[in-house]
Order: C-alpha cells, then sequence, then structure tokens
C-alpha cells in the first residue's frame, strides 16, 4: 500500500517523527486497521522523497511502542490495538522487623513507623543497587547504577538564578505555601509532561514532595493499607520496600519480553487493586512496554471502581534512539493512573523533588486525607526549579545530558564487543545501565566475583527480586555507567572483557 503523508518542512519537529505521528494517529483512529502491511522503509521512502533512515527512524519508534510489528522477511503490520482512545489534553482524571512471612502469593510485613519507613527507603529512584554500599578493598571500577554525572551539571546557571530568587527578598516564600506545591512550579510541570511525555493533567492534579519514598508513603494511605500491589518482579526495590513496610500486600508478577504479564494479573484480581510498573523503560530489565500491553493494563483498571495504575516514569527522559516513549497515563481514559515523576535523575539526586499527578478519585482522597499537611520541599527550591524550567535551561540541560549519556553508553557497548561470544546485551537502547547475561554454565554469583577479582564491581541481577525463589535470571549482572568517565568505562569494560572471557 501507499502512504500519503503531509510533510512540512517548515515543522519544528524532524521529518521522522512527522511521518510517525501521522502513521501512529493513523492506527489509533482505526484508519489503519489491524494486521495491515505497510509499504517497507525504502518504498515509503522514495514516496515521500526522504531518506530511508528517516523512514527507518520513523518504524522504529513505531514499533517500540507497540504500534507496529516487524515480521523479518514479510515487512511491517499494523498491531492489534483495539479499544485505544486518543488523550485530550486538560481532560480532567482526574517496627520491629520481622521476617517476610508468604500468603496466598502475597508479601506482608507489619506496618512500620513513618520514620522508620523513610529512613529503610533512603536511595534515589530508580537508581538502587543491591547490595551497594563502600566499595571492597581493591575494586577500582565499580559499575554501580546508582548516580548520575555531575561533572556536567550547570553549577553556574544554578547558582545565577538561586541569587536572583534570594535578591528578590519576597517575604512569600519564606511563609507557608500551597500543600500540594506553589502553582508556578505545578504548571512548568504540567506543560513539561504534556509536551515531553504526552501526560495530560490539569496543575491542580499534581503534588509535589520532597523525593519518591515521600510520595509513595503518601499514595499508600490514599489507596489504604487494606490495597493489594502487584508489582514487576525484578523491580525497583525502595518501591517494594515502602510498600511493604506501610503494611500492604505485595504480589510479584512475572515479565515476559513486553514486561509485565497482564494473565498473571487476571489470577489475583480478587487480591489486587493497584498495578505499579515502570512501562517507558522497566527497571531494572530495560523493557519497553508495547501499547498493546498498556491497554490490556488500563482495561484491567477499569474493570472495577477502586483500581489503579501506578506509573513510575523514573528515567524516561534518556532514550538513545528515536524519540523518548510517551506515558501510559496519556492513554488513561477514565482515571485510573497515577503518574510518578522525579528529577532526581535528570537534574541532581540532591535536589529530591519529585511528584505524583493523580487521578480524579485519587485527588479527592488527597485533599480529604492529606490537603493539610505541609510542602515538604522549600519554598525557595520550588522557585530555583520553576525558573530553571520556564527559563529553557532545563530542556537544554536536558538535550545535553543525553548527548553525554549517550556517548558513554556507545562507548561502554564498544568496549564491551571482546564478550559477545559469550553474552548477550540487553536495555542497550534507554536508561543509564546496560545488562549481561552469560550463555554459559556459571552462575551469577561467580560473574560478579570473577569481575571483583579484577578490580571491578557488578551487580547480580538477582537483589533486584523481591524474593529469592523468583530469580528467573540467575546469569545476569547489571554495569551502571552514569557517574564514570570515559576513562573509567575503558577500564573497567578492558578489565571485565579480561577477566570474564578468562573465566568463560
Amino acid at each position: 500500500m501507499e502512504l500519503m503523508i503531509p510533510l512540512n518542512t517548515q515543522d519544528v519537529r524532524p521529518l521522522y517523527e512527522q511521518i510517525y505521528q501521522y502513521i501512529k494517529d493513523e492506527i489509533r483512529s482505526g484508519k489503519l486497521p489491524s494486521g495491515k502491511r505497510l509499504p517497507s522503509s525504502r518504498e515509503l521512502a522514495k514516496g515521500l522523497k526522504v531518506s530511508r533512515s528517516t523512514t527507518q527512524l520513523a518504524y522504529e519508534q513505531l514499533v517500540s511502542e507497540g504500534y507496529l510489528e516487524a515480521k523479518p522477511r514479510k515487512g511491517y503490520f499494523t498491531a492489534e490495538l483495539d479499544g485505544i482512545l486518543p488523550p485530550v489534553r486538560g481532560e480532567s482524571r482526574v517496627r520491629q522487623p520481622v521476617q517476610d512471612s508468604r500468603r496466598n502469593g502475597a508479601l506482608h510485613r507489619p506496618a512500620g513507623r513513618f520514620a522508620e519507613a523513610l529512613q529503610s527507603a533512603a536511595a534515589d529512584p530508580g537508581a538502587v543497587a543491591p547490595g551497594s554500599g563502600p566499595a571492597k578493598a581493591g575494586i577500582r571500577i565499580d559499575f554501580s547504577p546508582r548516580g548520575i554525572d555531575l561533572d556536567s551539571f550547570p553549577f553556574s546557571t544554578w547558582r545565577k538564578i538561586s541569587r536572583a530568587v534570594l535578591r528578590e527578598e519576597e517575604r512569600e516564600l519564606f511563609l507557608k505555601g500551597d500543600p500540594q506545591g506553589d502553582l508556578p512550579l505545578r504548571l512548568a510541570i504540567r506543560d513539561y509532561l504534556y509536551a515531553a511525555r504526552g501526560v495530560s493533567c490539569d496543575a491542580s492534579q499534581i503534588v509535589v514532595g520532597a523525593g519518591n519514598e515521600y510520595l509513595l508513603m503518601l499514595l499508600s494511605g490514599l489507596l489504604g493499607r487494606n490495597t493489594g500491589i502487584a508489582m514487576e518482579n525484578p523491580t525497583y526495590r525502595q518501591a517494594y520496600q515502602v510498600f511493604s513496610d506501610m503494611g500492604h500486600a505485595i504480589y510479584p508478577v512475572e515479565m515476559d519480553e513486553s514486561g509485565f504479564m497482564t494473565e498473571e494479573l487476571l489470577k489475583l484480581s480478587d487480591r489486587v487493586n493497584t498495578v505499579y510498573v515502570t512501562p517507558s523503560h522497566q527497571f531494572p530489565m530495560g523493557i519497553v512496554m508495547p501499547v498493546k500491553r498498556r491497554q490490556e493494563l488500563l482495561s484491567w483498571a477499569a474493570g472495577r471502581p477502586g483500581r489503579f495504575l501506578i506509573e513510575d516514569d523514573y528515567d524516561s527522559e534518556f532514550r538513545y534512539k528515536g524519540k523518548p516513549i510517551p506515558a501510559l497515563q496519556g492513554l488513561d481514559a477514565r482515571g485510573t493512573v497515577v503518574y510518578m515523576g522525579t528529577f532526581s535523575k535528570a537534574i541532581a539526586p540532591a535536589i529530591r523533588v519529585g511528584y505524583l499527578v493523580l487521578p480524579p478519585a485519587l485527588l479527592a482522597a488527597y485533599q480529604k486525607q492529606a490537603g493539610f499537611y505541609s510542602s515538604t520541599v522549600s519554598r525557595v527550591d520550588q522557585r530555583i526549579l520553576t525558573q530553571f524550567i520556564t527559563g529553557g535551561y532545563f530542556e537544554r540541560h536536558l538535550n545535553r545530558m543525553r548527548e553525554i549519556y549517550k556517548g558513554k553508553h556507545d562507548l561502554l557497548l564498544a568496549a564491551l564487543k571482546p564478550l559477545e561470544p559469550f553474552f548477550t546485551i540487553e536495555g542497550e537502547n534507554a536508561g543509564l545501565h546496560v545488562l549481561l547475561t552469560y550463555r554459559g554454565e556459571k552462575n551469577e554469583e561467580e560473574l560478579v566475583e570473577a569481575a571483583a577479582r579484577a578490580g571491578v564491581k557488578i551487580y547480580g541481577l538477582s537483589g533486584f527480586f523481591i524474593h529469592k525463589e523468583h530469580r528467573r535470571y540467575p546469569k545476569t549482572v547489571v554495569l551502571g555507567y552514569a557517574r564514570l568517565n570515559e576513562t573509567e568505562i575503558l577500564e573497567g569494560a578492558a578489565l571485565l572483557s579480561q577477566a570474564l572471557g578468562r573465566e568463560c
């Protein structure tokens, strides 16, 4: 078939994005039915008089999001996506430690005090490295998934904005502000989320808080402590730790190549009211959840009142091929998705500013149960962050960091090529870490020990599982690269290649 796609060379969007958006809209509107074969990237490029790389990039983005299926030697076909509704902007969606006990597939821990839960959940969102801590003696290179590249932080810009804010001498900044966060910051977050992530909300739905752990505990209270929560397995362990400490029954759900297995969720429907997922870049597996699987989750949530999906969008900005994957929240027409975001990865962990986008039912619960809480973020910090975003500095910083991280990412992959005969590399298209899975007989622990003997610290995937009997990837290790410089990446990869190559 031939696609007549109107392209506008005066449009600020690149040509590949115009092609991607046109095909995506045609699929979602039903004008391109499921199973329809599209022209090859070469044929489409010829018809549109653009380069093949342009059409190929558009197709790859559509495949990543699950709108198209690429069949070897057959071509590209539209996926089956019945029931997807286009989003409408502005629409209102609005202790004493004990061992875990297992009951009906869930994990139960007694609810701890608020301070104890905070202390147990102190790591940066999406950056926890189980078993990490002070490096052992002899470790030269630490491939920890924690941290970011602070050498590239715009310190001078941040200082300039800080001085300007403090010179304003507004007494208002030193008074108690809006419990949900100052309105200018929430408006800036709203506009950024809509433009960058496709999140459709009003500023009144946003709650700003000091870090994801606080927001998760706040959310726990809104959901009710008797709420059963299903979580991806493996998962972001800090979220599990917080929910577990707050007394929720946790139900681990396995994953396949599309992420969270919804058929497993259906077996838990009488026990689970809430699902926690990282669909744009699953942590730690790096899987992008296709739109069909997202549709299945939304259908489950809409099937019974009081069900919610928690979308943790912890590092969605860092995608190196194509554009960032749109948020699950943007597909939600029933008000079932709680969207979570943070500036810890995109700016710096010390910023400690995160936010929730609450659907209407939970927003009403917040206003009734927690609307009297004071904001946990300083108003001065809120004002600085607002100006950093609205002044265009945040966007420029993100663009720069994408290039820096892409350079580190590409360097690491190239340096790991000697290991390709022994390992498969996964999760390499986004985020700040990659996974190596060994094809031989050695297990994860032996790989970690072999690396340590060579002076390199790597992290076993088993540490991210909710409990140890769920280890489906016993030969996989995690390598983070964000806080390493190029020299350290090359040294670490060389040592690792030598050690694992020799051992394998």
